[in-house]
């Protein structure tokens, strides 16, 4: 599989909104949670474009990232995979990209995932350990070495 990165523009947003509300809907869906119009409103309060980058497969794309960096960490707003490519490796592609970000600026990447969706798991596979817990999240931290 041939993944790029592309820089995002503002132009996006309705695509990346869609694409965000698929790959998430199972997961809220699964707490009773899912509420398209919530769904939308919180994407268009914390979208920048600047921070984002387009995964694509051969001109399709297939997910996005997004990436703010903080005075003391690498902090990972976003990393949405259409579920056509979900388990595929795509994630991975992008997880480890950003790892070796981290690894070079010696910053920690953190983040916070839906206390029910399956990328808790994918987090923790990537070395990412739990800092703390609230009503939905869960958020994570992974060391630079």
């Amino acid at each position: 599989m041939d993944l790029t990165y592309e820089p995002a523009t503002a132009e996006d947003f309705d695509l990346l909104v869609e694409l965000r509300i698929d790959a998430m809907k199972e997961s809220l869906v699964a707490i009773g949670r899912f509420n398209r119009e919530r769904s939308v409103e919180r994407f268009r309060s914390s979208y920048r474009a600047k921070e984002t980058k387009l995964i694509k497969c051969e001109d399709e794309l297939i997910g996005f990232i997004a990436v703010s960096e903080k005075e003391d960490c690498l902090y990972l707003g976003h990393l949405y995979i259409d579920p056509r490519f979900q388990s595929s490796g795509v994630g991975s592609w992008a997880i480890e990209k950003l790892i070796e970000a981290s690894e070079a600026r010696g910053l920690p990447i953190r983040l916070g995932a839906l206390r029910s969706s399956r990328s808790n798991n994918f987090y923790q596979r990537h070395g990412f350990v739990v800092t703390h817990e609230d009503e939905f999240d869960i958020h994570y931290e992974r060391k630079s070495s």
